[in-house]
């Protein structure tokens, strides 16, 4: 292997040009063979190992002592962060995968808050201090559902005897035809500074199709009102690949979107998964762009974006140079967990709320995903977790590097696993090498300014679970007792 110097390639120093520069102003064109080649299913890599390799039951009593422990390390140092998962949607959007309850009755608004206070009030016993928050985020379905009123009685709880850290992210999800200036001005007083409206696509036609129908003068209305309330970021969420979308829609969607400029921009595939999707059935699949379309949609899309001013900064995410997303990929500080991409590494994450995710760097875990499910457990006076995830040595080092790529475009090889790395990642990342798509030197790998587009694929040289998993299936190995073979139904969505 050759070496190689300079920041822009394992960040050891060097008078090349930063990968972070040239990546904005050398966009991938004219690849249809790569993209051919290379869109394939793969993990989004908001953790690994990645969800489809954890543990069906979760050793809660171990969990518990893990979460002490963490929480020691990282609360006064760091701080904690928090994920509310606010499932309610009034109507149901038939190409969304998220975990959602569809009512137009807001009387269950109340029984979930409860429940959440319970939760929250048993992770309060296994802190031995009061926690620092420092970044906080309302996910759903649709937080906007709840009322104003009840989403102040949800912040008031929560930091109730919790430290703000100074330094401090608060953030929330909300649909532009239900965000009130209500609602933002009461989370605005709760500290919220950060909102990301869900966009995906502003045409009537592919609105109708995928049962979202929102006018462009809705999300006029509250992105004004986000920035009157005092907010200073304002986030829209694109997708391409919808039903019905060509590039001349999408071409009046961006330009509708950048009109408003919003800080940061998402630019997400349709990720068309109807066997693990029910609602996605409904969607007529000859309404859907061909893979040869949806990869031009990718292409020119993430053109007209950076030529409005956007920076990609790395898994579908683009920042205006303003924004603070922006300054800390720049800077190399960006951090990725299940909210994204974010500029907090706080050591540890605490999801609340059905289905959602806790990290604290050791271990995973999840909660009950179907709401009664989640209720019965919470009712029990225990914790909701159900799924999760303890991981080895291995695991910490191979979740390092992934990282690294995810959010620097770079890792250095860890000495400890070199071998490991020589077994297992060398092959696919000489491969990804081969077509220009990283660059290998003596103590790490580094993204190409053409790899960018491919960051899921360099991810997955060192995802050895799915590595292991691939081969096993292709030799017939057995595991556990049980034959791992054949084919089975992709369990990510293609990289675009």
């Amino acid at each position: 292997m050759t070496e190689i110097r300079g920041r822009s390639d394992v960040g050891q120093g060097g008078d090349v040009v930063p990968l972070v520069y040239l990546a904005k102003y050398l966009p991938v064109q004219g690849q249809p063979d790569l993209l051919l080649k290379w869109n394939q299913p793969v993990p989004r890599y908001t953790s690994y190992p990645t969800v489809p390799f954890w543990k069906e039951h979760l050793e809660a009593p171990r969990w518990k002592d893990a979460f002490r422990a963490r929480f020691s390390e990282c609360n006064e140092k760091e701080g904690i962060s928090l994920y509310i998962h606010l499932p309610f949607c009034e109507s149901l959007c038939i190409y969304c995968g998220c975990n959602k309850k569809i009512t137009t009755n807001h009387s269950v608004e109340d029984e979930y808050l409860q429940a959440i206070f319970s939760e929250w009030s048993m992770y309060l016993q296994l802190m031995e201090r009061p926690p620092v928050i420092r970044e906080l985020h309302l996910g759903g379905g649709t937080p906007t559902f709840f009322s104003p009123q009840n989403l102040e009685r949800l912040m008031a709880r929560l930091l109730e005897g919790a430290v703000v850290h100074p330094d401090h992210s608060f953030s929330m999800e909300g649909h532009p035809n239900n965000t009130s200036r209500e609602h933002l001005d009461t989370l605005y007083r709760s500290g919220f500074r950060r909102i990301s409206y869900g966009v995906q696509d502003l045409n009537r036609e592919v609105q109708e199709v995928i049962h979202r129908i929102q006018p462009f003068e809705n999300l006029c209305r509250a992105t004004a009102d986000a920035r009157a309330a005092g907010f200073t970021g304002v986030n829209f969420d694109l997708i391409y690949g919808l039903p019905l979308q060509n590039l001349e829609r999408l071409r009046l969607t961006i330009a509708q979107a950048v009109s408003l400029r919003p800080d940061r921009m998402a630019f997400y595939s349709y990720a068309h998964t109807p066997w693990a999707n029910c609602a996605q059935r409904l969607i007529e699949e000859s309404y859907l762009p061909s893979a040869t379309e949806k990869m031009e949609l990718y292409e020119r899309g993430k053109e007209w974006l950076m030529e409005s001013g956007y920076t990609n900064i790395g898994m579908d995410h683009f920042a205006l140079p303003s924004d603070d997303l922006f300054k800390a990929w720049r800077d190399n500080r960006l951090h990725r967990n299940f909210m994204g991409y974010t500029t907090q590494d706080s050591g540890m994450l605490l999801g609340l709320g059905v289905s959602s995710i806790s990290d604290i760097g050791s271990a995973f875990a999840q909660n009950e995903k179907t709401l009664g499910g989640y209720y019965q457990l919470i009712g029990t006076g225990d914790l909701a977790v159900r799924k999760g995830y303890f991981l080895s040595q291995e695991d910490q080092a191979f979740r390092r590097h992934i990282l690294d790529i995810a959010c620097k475009g770079y890792t250095v090889f860890d000495p400890a696993w070199l071998s490991v790395i020589d077994e297992w990642s060398m092959p696919a990342l000489r491969e990804l090498e081969g077509d220009g798509l990283v660059r290998i030197g003596e103590t790490g790998v580094r993204l190409t300014p053409a790899g960018r587009p491919f960051l899921r694929q360099v991810c997955k040289a060192f995802d050895l679970h799915l590595l292991r998993d691939e081969k096993a299936r292709g030799a017939g190995v057995v595991q556990c007792g049980k034959a791992v073979t054949g084919e089975r139904g992709p369990s990510f969505s293609k990289a675009i």
